[in-house]
C-alpha cells in the first residue's frame, strides 16, 4: 500500500513538473538540421570541399502573393557559443512563446551555428590548425547561403544577434541592405576590434599560440592555455558588482572561478577558441554605415566591459546610419554586464517597438 501511495505521489509530482515545464517553455521545440555548402571559398583564399552549417528552426515559413518570405527571423550567437544558447528561459522563454514578441506560431526563427562553432564545421572536427582561416565576412556569407539556398528564405523580417552575432548584424545591414526589414545588434560596436576588446582577445590568442603544449594545434589533450582563455572569459563576461556578490572572499573567488573554468575546459577546444577569437580580424563596419537601409536598433548595456559606453563610439556611429537608433540599458540588479544581451526581459519592449516601426 505504501509503495502504491508513493508511486501515485511520484506520478502526480512528475505531472506537475510537466505542466510547469510546458508553461515555462510555451513554444515548440526547435528542429535541427545541417546544410552543406560545396566548395566554400574563404576570403583568405582557402576553401573547403564541404562546409557544414548546423541550424535550429522554430515555426514555419509564410510567404506573400509574390512568393516573398514575410516572417523569417535570423538570430546569431556570440563568440564560442552556438544557436543552442538561445533555447533558455531568459531568452526563448521571453520571446518565442504565445503572444510574445517573436511568437514561434507566427515567425520562422532560424538559429544557426556559425562557422567554427557548435555543430558546424570547425577545427576540432579533424583539420585542427589546418582548418581555413575564417573571418566574420565568411561567417555572414555562410549564414546568407544557409537562409537563401538551404532554407528558401528570400527575405527576413528581422536580423539580430548577440555579441559576435551583434557584430554580424551590422555586417548584414551593409552587405545585404535590402534583405531584411529590421536589424537589432546587441552588445556590440560598429567599429574595428580595438582597445581593451582587442587586448583581452590578443591575450588569449598569444596564450594558446605560445603554449608548448598547443603543439601547432596537434595536441592530444587540451593545453593549459585553454584554462587561461576560460579565466579571461569569466573576467570579461559579467559586471564587477555581480562578480563581487558571487565571490566576496578570496577563497570564494577561487572556488567560483575554478568551477567556471572546469566547465569550459570540459566542453571547449583550444583550436576552436583560438580560431573564434581570431575571426574578428576582418570586422570593420565603420566605413560603410551609410549603406544600411533597414531600421536599426542597437542595444548595449552600461555595465558591458567589452563595449563600455564611456567610449562614445556607438553614439557617434549611429548618427551615420540612415534609420538607426541606439540605447544603453542602465546598470541595475537585473543587468549582467556583457551577458545582458541574453536577458531578453531587459530589452524586449524595444524589440516590439522596432518590429512596429519596420512593419510594411
Amino acid at each position: 500500500m505504501l509503495n502504491q501511495i508513493m508511486g501515485r505521489i511520484i506520478v502526480f509530482l512528475l505531472f506537475c513538473l510537466a505542466i510547469s515545464t510546458t508553461r515555462a517553455a510555451d513554444y515548440p521545440p526547435p528542429v535541427e538540421g545541417d546544410y552543406t555548402i560545396r566548395n566554400f571559398k574563404f576570403t583568405s583564399g582557402e576553401s573547403l570541399p564541404e562546409l557544414k552549417i548546423h541550424y535550429r528552426t522554430l515555426g514555419k515559413i509564410n510567404k506573400d502573393s509574390n512568393d516573398k518570405v514575410t516572417n523569417a527571423v535570423l538570430i546569431m550567437h556570440g563568440t564560442t557559443g552556438s544557436g543552442a544558447q538561445f533555447i533558455r528561459p531568459e531568452f526563448a522563454g521571453e520571446l518565442f512563446g504565445k503572444d510574445q514578441p517573436l511568437d514561434a506560431a507566427k515567425f520562422f526563427i532560424v538559429l544557426p551555428d556559425g562557422i567554427g562553432h557548435g555543430k558546424s564545421s570547425k577545427p576540432s572536427d579533424g583539420l585542427h590548425a589546418k582548418f581555413p582561416r575564417y573571418g566574420y565576412v565568411d561567417m555572414v556569407e555562410a549564414q546568407y547561403r544557409l537562409l537563401t539556398d538551404g532554407l528558401g528564405v528570400n527575405h527576413a523580417r528581422l536580423v539580430m544577434g548577440t555579441s559576435m552575432g551583434g557584430m554580424h548584424t551590422w555586417l548584414w545591414g551593409e552587405s545585404h541592405p535590402e534583405f531584411t526589414d529590421a536589424l537589432m545588434p546587441l552588445a556590440s560596436l560598429p567599429t574595428q576590434i580595438s582597445g581593451r576588446n582587442r587586448g583581452w582577445r590578443r591575450i588569449v590568442i598569444d596564450a594558446i599560440r605560445n603554449d608548448p603544449a598547443w603543439n601547432d594545434g596537434e595536441y592530444k589533450t587540451q593545453p593549459p592555455s585553454l584554462r587561461t582563455a576560460a579565466e579571461m572569459l569569466w573576467f570579461m563576461s559579467s559586471n564587477p558588482v555581480l562578480r563581487q556578490k558571487e565571490a566576496p572572499t578570496l577563497a570564494k573567488t577561487d572556488e567560483v572561478l575554478e568551477k567556471f573554468v572546469d566547465q569550459i575546459v570540459k566542453v571547449d577546444d583550444a583550436n576552436d577558441v583560438l580560431y573564434a577569437l581570431e575571426a574578428s580580424h576582418d570586422y570593420d563596419p565603420g566605413p560603410n554605415l551609410e549603406k544600411i537601409r533597414a531600421p536599426l536598433l542597437a542595444v548595449n548595456s552600461a555595465d558591458d566591459l567589452i563595449n563600455p559606453p564611456e567610449l562614445g563610439i556607438l553614439e557617434r556611429a549611429i548618427k551615420r546610419v540612415p534609420r538607426g537608433r541606439a540605447i544603453v540599458i542602465p546598470l541595475s540588479d537585473k543587468t549582467r554586464g556583457h551577458g545582458s544581451h541574453t536577458m531578453a526581459a531587459l530589452w524586449k519592449d524595444h524589440l516590439v517597438e522596432l518590429l512596429k516601426e519596420s512593419r510594411h
